[in-house]
């Protein structure tokens, strides 16, 4: 194998992404590991399924410990799981989970890349999940990461069976290994010889675990300690690791600090065992490569004279180093940061607005400065795109004012969320973009430096930054928008029995003098009023809401409410959206604008509503949608409160694992049913719990859950109220369900409870629990773990009538 030739093709074809953040700064600490690293050539990918699957402290140990080129490649982007901190779900929680993990490895010091799978949530075997994904070209992703990467060693976090826990993980592992063979093969996908080359990976293994009451560690298997402290960090990789897991925050997992010895457990999968190191017959020095003699000397010579307290003195031997290599397989564009790093040398281009309209000029500035001294012997100057040259002085910033064409700069938008996509994968069109966490910033084209005759070529991602006066200074990405958006408040409207509604468009200026026209396009048999509207929305940022007048026919079917502005002779059909949160940059995107029309039967048996949020859900907007009167109840007041003249409370999802007060609402909750209230739980998992019994008489909180959103299912009390009163519940109440049943369903019921429904996936015994109803005093205690959160925000007709009838439970006779 030409190991020379392949490695030339990785700063082409796995570019560094510009992301829309800082530029980075090292201390000393940081350069010296840097440094240390230049000798070093081992590459380590580790291969899961979700965000949060992955083993942070191993990741931490080989990217700052051995220092290895390392990287996680996550299948998804766990855009189907629950969201401990917001609403977000989907899309949107991909989208956060995605941002979640780049801000982890910035702290564990891997790199982060995807394919283009959608996480369509639990999945019970691997067949599911692989035909759901396509399994062919989720294969062919991971291939391409694989042969662009150049992995001397791939891990996989699960086993390709039953142990894995979750069909997605075991998938996961399937997939690792079929690449680990396909990625060395040139027959297949041979696409991407064009630009890639095969490449054959040593081994690939299996980091074992011990947790979930789950033990696949044994004494035969390598054996690796990872719980080494780093005198250069201050930290042990077990403290890096907690510090990066805890990122994951919309999981709920932030993470102790870990210290002293730590033993990970690996059993070999495929290519050569190792017996003692994952590495062992891997030269992962220079000397893998042809000549390299004379660079490895150089790069030892300048570790032993790196001076801390002036790492500039180390930039003419780096200089001399990227001249001798320059032809040569070597890591150039770490070798650039940091000798930019040991000169202090600063640029970064700023844009003057966070937002732009696509059809806008924007104006940017170029900030550049160098803290060598002004002694150093050699002189520093910055060439920008444009061809214009600068001198950088000792310690003088530099700005300097750039333009780009509104032309030239295209609507930013994660490149995954482009294009409308089913249940399994992403659309993805070409390589450009595959498996790169982010679409690529805007930026002002190629930057070059030059320190004496040595010239460096580099790009800065345009980044916007302001300062808070409680935070201080803070950047976020550069946006570049329509130049009027129209956005619709849901994604799916209820309409009930033929009933006239009003609904909200708001519509926003990203250009000055926005003008346009705002189209409004319903399915056959709905009548809109205005269906067209003229918009002078004037200065930029300007905001307006439309309100619109919509009646289902006496034939109207459902379909897609949808929206298209006219302006500057251009359409654009595009809604505004922002993800907000304070540990990760604000994530903007532009969702199609279309909502879903839906006309459904329904009765209804008193309308106040108390809501107790969980871990975060749309069901209260759902509720009020359809005539509802909801008010969120404030667990601190809720205990001073008369709960009487709410027909039905509600608890959010996961409530009783996320907040300690239920400790405390609990008594004052069952003494509203005891007094002839209506107390509806939706779904809980099963540890930890904030208190141990959470309804009126006992049961257990199984793991049980049915993931095909079309299994069948079963009226065990076809006659209880719940199914009959004031909506009588069919078997077609249960179709259209999206991505699951139900999940953590009850057992070991107290004979109080009656157990309404049972309903399994293929090839399972039936499961019930899902629905339980029980008398308590004059009222009626629910628990449910159909998962009414997703059903409700989607528009599923009969998820709305079956709630209804849960919430209507005290009214029935």
């Amino acid at each position: 194998m030409n190991l020379k030739r392949y490695f030339f093709i990785l700063p082409i074809l796995f570019p560094l992404f510009l992301k829309a953040q800082a530029p980075r700064s090292y201390n000393a600490a940081e350069i010296k590991l840097g440094l240390e690293a230049l000798s070093i050539t081992g590459r380590v990918l580790y291969i899961a399924a979700h965000p949060d699957d992955e083993n942070t402290r191993l990741l931490a140990y080989y990217a700052k410990g051995r220092k290895f080129k390392t990287a996680y490649l996550s299948l998804t982007r766990g855009d189907g799981g629950q969201n401990l901190i917001g609403t977000e779900q989907a899309d949107l929680l991909g989208l956060l989970r995605t941002q979640e993990l780049l801000a982890a490895r910035k702290l564990d010091g891997a790199e982060q890349y995807f394919t283009r799978a959608n996480d369509f949530g639990f999945s019970k075997t691997s067949t599911e999940s692989l035909n759901f994904w396509n399994e062919k070209q989720v294969l062919g992703d991971v291939v391409w990461v694989i042969r662009n990467f150049q992995p001397d060693v791939i891990i996989t976090r699960f086993p390709g069976d039953s142990r894995a826990g979750h069909g997605a993980h075991a998938a996961s592992s399937i997939l690792a290994k079929k690449a680990f063979a396909a990625a060395a093969d040139p027959k297949q996908y041979t696409e991407q010889l064009a630009m890639v080359k095969p490449w054959k990976t040593k081994r690939i293994v299996w980091n074992t675990f011990n947790f979930s009451g789950t033990n696949t560690t044994s004494d035969d298997q390598l054996k690796l300690d990872v719980g080494q402290y780093n005198p250069l960090l201050g930290a042990s990789y077990g403290e890096i690791a907690a510090e990066s897991r805890s990122n994951h925050r919309s999981q709920g997992f932030g993470s102790a600090a870990q210290r002293g010895s730590a033993t990970e457990f690996f059993e070999h999968l495929a290519g050569e065992p190792a017996k003692k190191d994952l590495f062992e017959d891997v030269n992962v020095a220079l000397s893998r490569y042809p000549d390299m003699g004379k660079a490895d000397a150089l790069i030892q010579d300048i570790n032993e004279k790196f001076q801390a307290d002036a790492p500039y003195h180390s930039i003419p031997a780096l200089l001399k180093l990227k001249s001798i290599t320059s032809k040569r397989p070597f890591d150039h564009a770490k070798l650039d940061e940091l000798i930019l790093a040991c000169g202090g040398i600063w640029i970064e281009s700023v844009a003057g607005s966070q937002l732009y309209a696509v059809t806008d000029d924007i104006d940017v500035q170029v900030d550049a400065i160098s803290r060598l001294p002004a002694d150093f012997p050699l002189p520093v100057r910055l060439t920008l795109s444009d061809g214009q040259e600068f001198a950088l002085k000792s310690n003088q910033l530099l700005q300097i004012n750039q333009r780009i064409k509104g032309s030239k700069a295209g609507i930013t938008q994660p490149y995954w969320l482009s294009k409308p996509h089913g249940i399994g994968s992403y659309q993805v069109e070409g390589y450009e973009n595959l498996a790169a966490p982010e679409q690529k910033a805007l930026s002002l084209g190629k930057f070059k430096l030059h320190i004496g005759e040595t010239e460096m070529e580099f790009e800065r991602p345009i980044v916007f930054k302001y300062t808070n006066p409680a935070r201080g200074e803070i950047y976020q990405p550069l946006v570049v928008a329509p130049p009027i958006t129209a956005t619709l408040e849901e994604k799916a409207y209820i309409f009930s029995n033929q009933s006239t509604r009003k609904i909200r468009i708001a519509v926003k200026a990203f250009t000055a003098n926005a003008k346009g026209i705002l189209h409004i396009h319903a399915p056959a048999g709905w009548v809109v009023s205005p269906s067209i509207v003229d918009l002078d929305l004037g200065s930029k940022g300007t905001a307006q809401d439309i309100e619109v007048t919509i009646k289902p026919g006496n034939n109207a079917a459902a379909g897609s409410l949808k929206l298209l502005v006219e302006s500057g002779g251009q359409s654009y059909a595009y809604g505004f959206q922002q993800i907000t949160y304070e540990h990760i940059p604000i994530q903007t995107l532009f969702p199609l604008a279309e909502a879903q029309l839906e006309q459904v039967d329904l009765k209804f048996a008193g309308k106040r509503i108390g809501y107790i949020a969980g871990a975060g859900d749309l069901i209260p907007q759902a509720l009020k949608q359809i005539g509802y009167e909801v008010t969120l109840l404030d667990p601190n007041l809720l205990l001073n409160m008369d709960l009487s003249g709410f027909d039905a409370i509600v608890t959010g999802v996961r409530l009783y694992n996320i907040d300690g007060r239920v400790t405390s609402m609990q008594p004052k909750l069952l003494a509203y049913v005891k007094n002839g209230g209506t107390l509806l739980q939706q779904y809980n998992v099963n540890a930890p719990l904030k208190i141990n019994e959470i309804g009126p008489y006992p049961f257990k909180i199984s793991r049980d859950r049915v993931t095909e959103e079309d299994a069948a299912v079963t009226f065990l009390k076809p006659e209880h109220p719940v199914l009959n009163f004031p909506n009588k519940i069919t078997s077609k109440d249960f179709e259209g369900w999206i991505q699951e049943r139900g999940i953590y369903f009850l057992d070991n019921l107290d004979p109080q409870y009656a157990d309404i429904l049972s309903m399994h996936d293929k090839g399972e015994k039936d499961k019930s629990g899902a629905l339980v109803v029980a008398d308590y005093g004059k009222g009626k205690y629910i628990y449910t773990g159909l998962v009414f959160y997703r059903e409700l925000p989607a528009g599923v007709p009969g998820a709305y009538r079956l709630f209804v009838n849960l919430l209507s439970a005290g009214a029935a006779k």
